[in-house]
């Protein structure tokens, strides 16, 4: 390994205050910098780039990789029963040691989400992750897909902003407009209703989706009456990727780090939690969450409530999945809908049918567009060659501070920290299931299997990533 880029790799560099776009665009000595004087343009071969906050990306990706709305060999709309990026080679970043990225705008630490956000999009455009050893073979990317809501509404115009000022023509696609797009697409121009986003805290937060939906209304011509309705997820995604201070499957009595929300006793004929096995923990007036099912039972009651204290709301007929997480429990939302709609307390707030817009697939489409109309689309390349990352603290950087297994930043840690003093948190490292738990693993293999072969194949080219080593090849 040569000196130079061991010294680019260092983990523990210090670029205390200066700011990330500038150490990516201008700084060499910066383990960050990207050389776009030498980048790579209009090279077809090169993969497609998708990053998240953490695994809840991978159902956008999966969604990417069983997209088929055309003819490969003649490019004519209409499946042919063969993915349409079969020949694209994708490359995945999950940046689980940050995540949720949801819960930064609430503690006001927007500026160290956004230096996450970059740093994410530098790792896709540079080449170098940390494997066993600090390594400079990855490749760079030819367009950027931001598979996380909360990323694209904090970061999508700053990282557009980067590659302008680079210069380069990288095209960033974001999952916001998409799924705003779908949402419209469940109406009528002239029909009343409402619309509901449920997101992190931190992407209701921005208006986002309030923002996307209103111009894209303006644009296709809508009249009729459309509300908008947000609901912040908190603890959802957390709970779902296994984070300790939402969820604890071996807890038996309410805890003293849960960070989760709090269930109104009134509202508790109304919710239906499933308070078998540990999943709700109950002392007293205490009331806490412990599975994703009741996170989502709890806030989806939350949604209708806000449209039932609300004069004149138009029943509820489209509801944007606004975190990538979210579809992993989709089937209980749409069990709790059917469950509300039949309450009395929620007559004519819910239509006969809501329809569940996840923005992946639209996603999917824009990414196909965008790659036929520049003609970027990879002739030569396999999903099977795809490569998957993930981030896991830097246990070199300073005062860093871990949950007692060694895994995890304490949550304390991860939102106290500043943007612009330590900026090597992480390391990017190949997919490991040391990373991830047994459920979250089990989760994958269910609800996205092709993604989840494609991570397997990873893997037998990655050995000494030991992921799925227990697992039965696919």
């Amino acid at each position: 390994m040569k000196k130079s880029l061991i010294v680019l790799l260092c983990l523990t560099s210090l670029v205390a205050a200066e700011d990330v776009r500038q150490s990516i665009l201008s700084n060499p000595h910066s383990p960050y910098y990207v050389d776009f004087s030498h980048y790579p343009k209009a090279d077809p071969s090169l993969p497609v780039g998708v990053f998240d906050s953490g695994t809840g990306g991978l159902t956008v990706l999966n969604a990417i990789v069983e997209y088929d709305e055309h003819n490969n060999g003649s490019g004519a709309e209409g499946a042919d029963g063969q993915p349409d990026f079969a020949r694209e080679d994708m490359i995945y970043l999950a940046d689980q040691a940050n995540m949720p990225y949801g819960n930064y705008p609430g503690v006001g630490k927007t500026d160290l989400l956004l230096e996450h956000i970059l740093k994410c999009a530098q790792f896709l455009l540079g080449s170098h992750y940390y494997g066993d050893a600090p390594r400079g073979d990855k490749k760079p990317v030819k367009v950027m897909v931001i598979a996380c809501n909360t990323a694209t509404a904090y970061g999508k115009a700053s990282i557009e902003d980067m590659l302008q000022q680079a210069p380069s023509d990288l095209k960033v696609i974001g999952v916001i407009d998409a799924g705003s797009r779908a949402a419209l697409a469940s109406f009528k121009p002239d029909e009343d209703g409402s619309i509901g986003i449920f997101a992190t805290a931190g992407t209701v937060a921005s208006n986002g989706y309030v923002r996307s939906i209103e111009k894209l209304r303006q644009q296709l011509g809508y009249t009729g009456e459309l509300q908008i309705y947000g609901q912040g997820g908190v603890g959802l995604a957390e709970s779902i990727d296994e984070e300790p201070d939402f969820v604890d499957h071996k807890a038996r009595a309410v805890r003293k780090n849960y960070r989760g929300p709090s269930p109104e006793k009134a509202l508790m004929p109304f919710y239906g939690f499933d308070q078998a096995d540990g999943k709700m923990l109950c002392e007293g007036d205490c009331l806490q969450l412990n599975a994703s099912e009741n996170y989502a039972r709890y806030h989806i009651v939350s949604l209708v409530e806000q449209l039932r204290k609300a004069p004149g709301a138009k029943p509820l007929k489209a509801l944007i999945l606004g975190c990538t997480h979210y579809p992993y429990v989709q089937k209980t939302i749409a069990q709790v809908l059917d469950e509300l709609r039949g309450q009395e307390r929620y007559q004519g707030l819910i239509a006969d049918q809501v329809v569940l817009i996840d923005p992946s697939v639209n996603t999917a489409r824009e990414l196909y567009t965008y790659l036929h109309d520049f003609r970027l689309q990879n002739q030569n390349g396999s999903l099977d060659n795809s490569e998957f990352f993930i981030s896991v603290p830097n246990p070199e950087v300073k005062g860093v501070q871990l949950e007692a297994n060694g895994g995890r930043f304490t949550y304390d840690y991860k939102y106290g920290r500043t943007a612009g003093q330590d900026l090597a948190y992480v390391r990017n490292t190949p997919f490991s299931k040391a990373n991830i738990s047994e459920d979250v693993a089990a989760r994958l293999r269910s609800q996205i299997p092709a993604v989840y072969r494609l991570i397997h194949l990873f893997d037998e080219r990655n050995p000494k990533t030991a992921y799925l080593k227990a697992e039965q090849k696919l």
